[in-house]
């Protein structure tokens, strides 16, 4: 393959009040025609400014290329006017942003956007660019191009926006494109959709991709190479092969071990502390105060590539022929497990067991009136329970009402009808201000965005504390300050941060002061509302280690809502799937994964990325055909029959009857 993008020695900075930041230090990488190259690292690691440096895509003043060059198709970029840049952009080299809906423009329909960038680079005229953005929708997958082509960004779900990224990105057949983090914010099923099509466009137009992501299973299932970044610096690059099963750098090791092993649940390897201040790198290699194996040299000078093969290269001093041996964490070596076993499933089987109930769910429904006439059906005739002491998962796509389930259970919504007991007291009905106190007390939620559920203008102390002073539990200002402190410490953060605001933290440690605040109260039950869909693999890792070891501590009971169906495994006991509104299927965790009964969960954990480039997948991919339909107007009968592999005449007829199929399995389908 020939070479079509190289980067040499990139050093890329920005100029900020505190001083300037380098954000890109000496990046080295390349590009053939037709592979995928990942980077990866966590967030503040340079990843997407070295891919914006590619394009040249930052405000003027805002960033400076200090050094280095990049070549495409042969020719030096580095300093290419703002005139010549807008005719690589878009026709060579395109981009995928992360999120959808800021990238396209709400004011003008799907089509003029698409055709904005042929008629811009393909000089056609109006007519024959309406026609190319309507091929462009059916390249991508979007059924009905013709209508949906004059419709807005607002008419089509995440999923299809993202579609719509792409088919502008590919309006010019680009030699290049760039997606930065392309399925974050996306369901398991829409990212499965999302990664096929991008393989497919790569088979057609023989595009070469670079994709940046946190998902190391996206990776093994998209990359031919990978290049994982650290502190503006790539430590470490190889074939998908290398990187996963012979990695030699601690922060890789660190990152492979922070992802869930859906086989086992064995604590996760969370990697220490937190990326270094850009504006004073440290001397030698940055990662040494993050690394357990850091020899004295690393705090000293910094690390060379060390060549393994001639694809594989590390920067590591462990490498050094006079370092001593180390081992790699044991954890990574067993990676390589085809299936849940039935022992694994009967060893790690812990929860319902004569366990008290501590919150029970009846027939629970939630609605909301959106116009005259319209209702949205949230969540329609739920029921189940929740134990003392166990973490229930609940997953489901987005839409589907585990938000709701979750706010209504606590009361932030009042329930449309149903009921929700605690302590087998019910929840809802006149409470006066003692009794809804106490419940507060007891009932705590951790929020998705920690950054938007921490009031900017107060500091970590009183933010934690608020609670504290609310119900009284403390006598005295110093007692008051120890109870923060040792929340703090509880935590994994130190007394110094006491005194500072929410913007001077990173996504995961705001994310543990959202968990210090909701323990500040000594709850019961705590409601976790995607507590780590925001952060990256390593922070996720060290934020859900905390929780597990918090729950062992203090008997904490767990109601924990996500769409990362790995992680949901690896924390929960028992898992629930909601689908528009209902509970389709509930059981104990590792019998779901292995022998999921309903065609919802099947798909659900079909789609879910692999983490392993060797490993072939347990259970065939199942596509699920459209979108999530409205809760406005749900399909009769079975909810999910619009989009059943399986569906039959009855499905339409007839609300599948929840119970209880096998011992401790609930599933609502006809199939069973």
């Amino acid at each position: 393959m020939d070479t079509l993008l190289e980067v040499n020695n990139l050093h890329v900075s920005f100029k900020t009040y505190a001083g300037k930041v380098q954000a890109v230090r000496g990046v080295n990488l390349f590009l053939k025609k037709g592979e995928t190259l990942a980077i990866v690292g966590e967030s503040g690691s340079g990843k997407s400014v070295t891919s914006k440096s590619i394009m040249k895509l930052f405000p003027s003043n805002s960033a400076i290329i200090e050094e280095g060059e990049i070549l495409f198709d042969g020719a030096n970029i580095i300093n290419y006017t703002e005139k010549q840049m807008e005719k690589i952009r878009g026709s060579e080299i395109a981009m995928i942003f992360q999120d959808p809906m800021t990238a396209l423009n709400p004011t003008m329909t799907i089509g003029k956007q698409i055709m904005e960038s042929v008629i811009t680079h393909q000089k056609l005229n109006k007519e024959q660019a309406f026609h190319r953005a309507i091929e462009l929708l059916k390249l991508v997958g979007i059924p009905n191009a013709e209508a949906r082509v004059k419709q807005y960004p607002h008419q089509f779900s995440g999923g299809m926006r993202q579609r719509v990224v792409i088919a502008i990105a590919l309006a010019s057949n680009p030699k290049v494109l760039i997606a930065d983090e392309p399925t974050t914010a996306l369901d398991v099923t829409i990212q499965a959709q999302i990664l096929d099509l991008m393989r497919e466009i790569q088979e057609k137009m023989n595009t070469a991709i670079i994709i940046i992501t946190h998902d190391l299973g996206v990776v093994a299932n998209i990359a031919d190479r990978v290049a994982v970044m650290y502190a503006g610096k790539i430590v470490e690059t190889g074939t998908v092969e290398e990187v996963f099963y012979n990695p030699q750098h601690a922060y890789t090791w660190g990152l492979l071990g922070s992802m869930p092993n859906m086989e086992s649940k064995e604590e996760l390897i969370a990697i220490p502390g937190t990326p270094p201040d850009l504006i004073n790198p440290p001397k030698g290699d940055a990662f040494a105060e993050r690394n357990e194996f850091a020899l004295k040299i690393d705090y000293l000078r910094e690390p060379p590539m060390f060549k393994l093969t001639e694809t594989h290269y590390a920067a590591t001093w462990l490498l050094h022929k006079k370092a001593p041996k180390i081992e790699k964490p044991a954890q990574l070596n067993r990676r390589r497990l085809t299936s849940a076993s039935p022992d694994l499933i009967n060893k790690t089987t812990t929860s319902g067991a004569a366990k008290e109930t501590l919150v029970e769910v009846r027939q629970l429904k939630k609605y909301f009136k959106i116009g005259k006439n319209d209702i949205l059906k949230a969540v329609d005739d739920v029921s189940f329970a929740i134990y003392k002491g166990e973490t229930l998962g609940l997953v489901g796509e987005s839409g589907c009402g585990k938000s709701t389930l979750g706010r209504t259970i606590m009361r932030l919504y009042e329930a449309t009808a149903g009921d929700v007991l605690f302590q087998n007291n019910s929840v809802f009905g006149k409470k006066d201000r003692t009794d809804m106190k106490e419940f507060n007390r007891k009932v705590q939620m951790i929020f998705q965005d920690p950054y938007a559920s921490l009031n900017p203008r107060k500091t970590v102390a009183d933010i934690i504390a608020e609670g504290i002073d609310i119900h009284d539990l403390v006598k005295t200002k110093e007692e008051r300050k120890q109870k923060v402190f040792e929340l703090l410490e509880t935590v994994g953060l130190n007394k110094d941060h006491s005194t500072r605001y929410p913007h001077e933290f990173s996504g995961g440690q705001r994310q543990r002061i959202g968990i210090a605040r909701a323990l500040a109260v000594e709850p019961d039950f705590i409601i976790a509302d995607e507590p780590i869909s925001a952060l990256d693999v390593s922070i996720q890792a060290q934020v859900v280690n905390l929780m597990k070891k918090l729950q062992k501590e203090r008997g904490l009971t767990y109601l924990f809502i996500a769409h990362d169906l790995s992680m949901i495994k690896h924390i929960s006991d028992r898992v629930g799937v909601m689908y528009l509104g209902n509970l389709v299927e509930l059981a104990e965790s590792d019998t779901l994964y292995a022998e999921p009964l309903h065609p919802y969960t099947q798909a659900l954990l079909s789609a879910v990325p692999v983490p392993d480039p060797d490993k072939e997948r347990t259970r065939e991919r199942i596509i699920l055909e459209g979108d999530l339909p409205s809760p406005s107007n749900p399909p009769s009968g079975c909810r999910f029959r619009t989009r059943c592999p399986h569906a039959t005449e009855i499905c339409a007829s007839s609300t599948p009857e929840w119970r209880e199929v096998r011992p401790k399995h609930w599933v609502a389908c006809h199939l069973h």
